[in-house]
């Protein structure tokens, strides 16, 4: 879910009346009564409305879905072997020369690296082979009948709308992911339509067809969602014995020349030294060690797991040419249930870690850090059993 819809969806749904906007949590039929007086107030031909709504319905694999994301209590290094093999890497190479001249133009308009496409679109659908078969709409009226998030989905709903009313979105037949989003790199109805490329000129925008509108919109989304043209993302460095690992962690932003002189040196080419940059260590300072750039904190705004994006910008480097990234021996962290508590613990000591779920998200890795640099321990933001015991 891309974070730069919130204020703009937020401010369309508060645009209108209260007393046309559907509430979550009310009956599913109340629900979608409400949603269709709703279309209406927005100039919506009621005939169009019940044509669209027509045999929309719950469905509780989204929900579960949505409350079972257990990968993500993954490490590093374990996700990234799990999502990223050799077989992957060909088929990205293969797809690369198949789609040269769509690449091209990326990289020509936007500015945008095929490393960096190529990994999300193998990420998302494994490129294009698998897109999702959750109906997209009775997805996106889930999770904004469902009151956990639904400021979120429920202008996603009258983007879909407004797709189908140009012939690009069927009420029945487009499926995607269980959040809603559609195509090869798996893109939010309102993305399509506040970044849609119709890449090989039929007049539509169809992204789970069409591998030219793929990729040029997801392209020009991270365009407008501040991707620098001609600048790294991402670079696996070494890290020396000692040094004061407090500085880690993407709160912190150093030129990578001032990181060069505290001992960080790149395992392969230059460090961009002119850039600000951040110390990664996903594992701790004995895992694997990267330098992110200004143009990695971009991927947060199309994933904000911390896991899945650092996979995805180091995949994209492997594109380009970069070896395997060094394991390193890193100290064993905490698993999901000894996170859990780890965070319980934090929590009660006033950190903001985030909902308790087993999962070292930002939250947790900033308060892990703060205290480990209270306690005097090498403050690198992994979380091990002697933090745990020490707490």
């Amino acid at each position: 879910m891309c974070k730069f819809l919130k204020a703009a969806l937020l401010a369309l749904v508060l645009a209108f009346p209260q007393s046309v906007v559907a509430k979550c949590g009310d009956s599913f039929a109340d629900f979608v009564s409400d949603i269709k007086k709703e279309a209406r107030a927005k100039g919506y031909d009621a005939a169009l409305v019940d044509s669209f709504f027509a045999n929309v319905r719950v469905d509780r694999k989204v929900l579960k879905a949505d409350r079972a994301q257990g990968v993500f209590q993954l490490d590093f290094t374990s996700f990234a072997r799990r999502l990223i093999s050799n077989e992957r890497l060909n088929k990205g190479v293969m797809n690369a020369k198949r789609y040269d001249r769509i690449f091209d133009r990326v990289e020509r308009e936007y500015g945008v690296s095929r490393g960096v496409l190529l990994a999300f679109w193998a990420f998302e659908t494994d490129y294009g082979s698998y897109q999702g078969t959750f109906n997209t709409l009775n997805a996106l009226m889930t999770l904004s009948h469902d009151c956990r998030r639904p400021e979120l989905f429920r202008p996603q709903v009258f983007a879909a709308l407004e797709l189908y009313k140009h012939g690009d979105f069927s009420p029945t037949k487009t499926t995607g992911a269980w959040a809603g989003e559609i195509g090869m790199v798996q893109m939010l109805p309102q993305d399509i339509i506040d970044n849609g490329v119709d890449g090989d000129g039929d007049g539509h925008v169809l992204l789970k067809t069409s591998a030219a509108d793929a990729l040029l919109s997801g392209a020009k989304m991270l365009k407008h969602l501040g991707w620098r043209a001609g600048e790294p993302w991402l670079q696996e460095v070494v890290v020396p014995e000692e040094m004061d690992w407090s500085k880690s962690g993407l709160r912190t932003q150093l030129k990578a020349s001032d990181w060069a002189k505290m001992g960080v040196k790149p395992r392969g080419g230059k460090l961009a030294g002119h850039l600000p940059a951040s110390l990664i260590l996903p594992q701790g300072r004995n895992g694997p060690a990267f330098l992110a750039y200004p143009n990695f904190r971009v991927y947060f705004e199309w994933n904000q797991s911390f896991t899945y994006v650092l996979t995805a910008a180091y995949f994209a480097n492997r594109f380009g040419g970069a070896p395997v990234f060094d394991a390193g021996q890193p100290e064993r962290g905490l698993a999901g249930g000894d996170l859990k508590i780890l965070q319980e613990k934090l929590a009660r000591k006033g950190y903001d870690v985030g909902k308790i779920d087993g999962i070292l998200g930002a939250g947790t890795r900033a308060a892990v850090q703060d205290m480990q640099r209270k306690l005097g321990l090498p403050a690198d933001a992994w979380p091990t059993h002697q933090l745990l015991n020490r707490l």
